[in-house]
């Protein structure tokens, strides 16, 4: 179980990256990110990256990093108001974009870690979300196919992991990270403590050790995307 643990993020991602491949990178906005591999990445100067993420961080933290060294070809993501890099390399037309309702995207991720290829959804019908797939009709409501969505290799960030990879995520940092952890052909995990096996509580173990194949543990800034404080 200990050889699930590297010294730091350049270790645990070395031998798995390679240009042109899909990474999923986990977390809301800026909470539960996975910080200490995507600075990693960057150092890593792995290119051509389709990346699979909710949002694309900001132009100086998270996502943000390997936007501004230009290492992503293509994002499929939902919220992406938060980068005016992002906003320049997409209107210029360096930068590929699959836009997603964010339920869409969370039900993609989670089917392609549950083997399950495609799935109808109400979502999207009549907008540009629908152009180009298939439609179908069930009790009179149209729906459209959306596919499952899996990556080469997934980042994710937790608040705890015992030494088998069991994660524990606290809060917000919740969203995503589960789903994508069960969603990559290999799953990093950085997280902010590792304790003994038997340290956690089994029914308090949003992640089993199964699904997460190499771990470190980080330190990590607590940002805020954007502070709103009384006058």
């Amino acid at each position: 179980m200990a050889d699930k643990i590297y010294p730091d993020a350049a270790s645990a991602l070395d031998g798995l990256l390679f240009d042109g491949m899909t990474l999923m990178a986990g977390g809301f906005g800026l909470c539960g990110i996975p910080e200490n591999l995507i600075t990693a990445l960057r150092d890593s100067a792995v290119t051509d990256l389709t990346v699979i993420s909710n949002n694309a961080g900001v132009d100086d933290f998270g996502l943000g990093l390997l936007l501004h060294t230009r290492q992503i070809k293509k994002m499929i993501s939902s919220y992406v108001g938060e980068n005016k890099t992002f906003e320049k390399q997409y209107l210029s037309g360096e930068l590929e974009l699959e836009f997603n309702p964010q339920g869409t995207l969370a039900e993609r991720i989670r089917a392609g870690g549950a083997g399950i290829p495609g799935f109808y959804t109400k979502t999207g019908v009549g907008t540009l979300v629908a152009e180009g797939k298939e439609h179908k009709d069930f009790n009179g409501e149209t729906y459209i196919m959306e596919t499952g969505l899996i990556a080469d290799v997934s980042l994710v960030k937790a608040w705890k992991a015992d030494a088998a990879g069991n994660l524990v995520f606290r809060k917000t940092a919740r969203n995503f990270n589960p789903m994508m952890a069960t969603a990559g052909k290999v799953t990093v995990a950085e997280v902010e403590e590792i304790v003994p096996v038997g340290a956690l509580d089994s029914d308090a173990i949003h992640t089993p050790g199964i699904f997460v194949q190499r771990l470190i543990q980080g330190q990590h800034e607590k940002r805020i995307e954007q502070r709103t404080v009384r006058s």
